[in-house]
């Protein structure tokens, strides 16, 4: 008995000492409506998930009772994340979710992206501090299905409420005006149990607060947003930050050994460890202006790179092949510009896109890692583009993203450019194909509908998606605020089980 008293005591000063310091991503965590029982919140770092633990009469008329894990936000953002109550529970109405509060005031005006114990996936608000709570059941914005994914997003006075199940697109649940919520607001994660007496739990990963830019935002003239190198499980859609930073850098590859990634960043390429740790420049030798485009060889030897030659047309972009371990590139392509997309199974050659003859247009060469004669694999008509071509592993065909039908699809065409097949038939605009080592899947990126079809812009809502190599129905792995630098590389493990990218951060 004494040792479980001091077990006790060890575990409550443990669950104390938590609660005192940043718990994650997050500053603050605290009860609202001083709720019969405490609740608290923890973060597990070897997986980043965070577990809520709380009580609460309820969150609904004119004050509420939760737990609440926050931060202090001002101006626009969007906040996403997993969410799963542990164990089958004793209220149907417990309610976890996001949650935005002009105070920790128990009457204070709030609005709330909810996922209810039973399945209700619903919006609710309250406009004035002390008001009652609008009944949402009674309103357009009450959905019911046990969703996993949500998504809350304020822009302006608008808030967005979006969901979806794993492996589908989000949704949109409700849009509301709050008038009366000021700009800095409180926000993040809770948990209610809907009865003061007990207990609930809810596990959250996953979880991303991204800050998004107007439309007018000019990355050259108002510097960059923060970046994340993110890891991830493609078949539980489980992420892992490993870096980030204020600044810009992109498109990682996974290294052949799996233990590092490589990316680049300020015109060099960097290693770091694929768990998070100290950055290593890798040496490039002369190329010092390089590009999102690099890539190793399928034999682990070789790397190649698009370096920006000065005062060269278009930007001067020149693809050169280097050993991986470093050293001196040599030029692969006279003419610019030119970027690399692919590695050829037998380590010799190299495909890429390039603008040729004073045309505005880009098609897919290939060529000797010697240079030489390079061979064109499309040609294209005026208002189409291709981009991303990658050869799969067995090298019977080459894997590329074209908007030859009007949209921007995923495509494959056989070595010699013959065979022309198109993969994907949906609204979104899909870019940059990764075939994984054992040649089975895609893994690709998504942007919406209303993005320019020929464009793969900075900063929007995108989604990584994969599907069978042979083609189907592709399934969503990952929600996130991305774009051009996201995933413009091959970056599958080894194993064929993970793939690395980059996100924007919000910092």
């Amino acid at each position: 008995m004494k040792h479980l008293f001091i077990l006790s005591w060890i575990n409550f000063f443990i669950m104390v000492s938590v609660q005192s310091q940043q718990t994650g991503i997050f500053h603050n965590s605290a009860d609202i409506g001083n709720p019969k029982n405490k609740g608290l919140a923890l973060y597990n770092p070897s997986d980043q998930s965070y577990t809520l633990k709380g009580s609460g009469y309820n969150i609904w008329f004119e004050r509420d009772e939760l737990h609440f894990l926050y931060n202090e936000i001002k101006g626009d953002f969007i906040m996403t994340a997993n969410f799963k109550f542990n164990g089958e529970g004793t209220e149907p109405h417990r309610k976890t979710g996001w949650m935005l509060r002009a105070s920790t005031n128990e009457n204070s005006q709030h609005i709330s992206a909810v996922l209810h114990g039973d399945g209700l996936t619903v919006m609710q608000w309250r406009d004035f501090k002390g008001a009652e709570m609008k009944d949402p059941e009674d309103e357009i914005f009450a959905k019911g299905s046990n969703y996993e994914i949500i998504q809350i997003e304020r822009s302006g006075k608008v808030i967005f409420m979006r969901a979806a199940h794993f492996g589908e697109p989000l949704e949109t649940i409700g849009a509301y005006e709050m008038m009366n919520l000021p700009d800095e607001v409180i926000a993040g994660p809770f948990i209610c149990s809907h009865n003061p007496d007990i207990i609930e739990e809810v596990t959250i990963w996953n979880v991303r607060i991204d800050r998004p830019v107007g439309d007018r935002y000019n990355p050259g003239r108002e510097g960059f947003l923060g970046c994340r190198l993110e890891t991830m499980d493609v078949f539980d859609g489980k992420r892992m930050v490993i870096y980030e930073k204020p600044g810009r850098f992109e498109a990682p590859n996974w290294m052949p050994d799996g233990k590092k990634l490589l990316f680049n960043m300020d015109g060099l390429l960097y290693k770091i460890p694929v768990n998070g740790g100290e950055i290593e420049k890798l040496n490039t030798g002369f190329a010092d202006r390089n590009n999102n485009d690099h890539g190793i060889s399928f034999n682990g030897k070789l790397l190649a790179i698009s370096h920006q030659r000065e005062g060269m047309p278009g930007g001067g972009s020149t693809v050169y092949v280097l050993p991986l371990k470093g050293g001196t590139p040599g030029m692969v392509t006279e003419n610019t510009p030119s970027y690399w997309h692919g590695w050829a199974p037998n380590n010799k050659e190299v495909v890429y896109v390039a603008q040729r003859d004073g045309k505005n247009i880009y098609n897919i060469y290939r060529n000797s890692i010697k240079g030489g004669k390079e061979v064109a694999l499309t040609d294209i008509g005026e208002g189409e583009h291709v981009d991303g071509c990658e050869y799969s592993p067995d090298g019977n065909f080459i894997y590329y993203n074209g908007s030859h039908t009007g949209n921007m699809h995923i495509w494959r065409i056989k070595p010699d450019g013959t065979g022309r097949e198109q993969l994907t038939f949906d609204e979104y605009r899909n870019w940059f194909p990764h075939i994984s080592p054992d040649g089975k899947w895609i893994a690709f990126i998504s942007f919406p509908p209303d993005i320019e079809k020929n464009g793969h812009p900075s900063y929007k809502r995108v989604m990584l998606r994969l599907m069978p190599v042979t083609g189907g129905q592709p399934k969503v792995i990952a929600y996130l605020y991305g774009g051009q630098g996201t995933i413009n590389v091959p970056s599958w493990s080894p194993d064929s089980r993970r793939i690395a990218f980059v996100s924007n951060s919000g910092k």
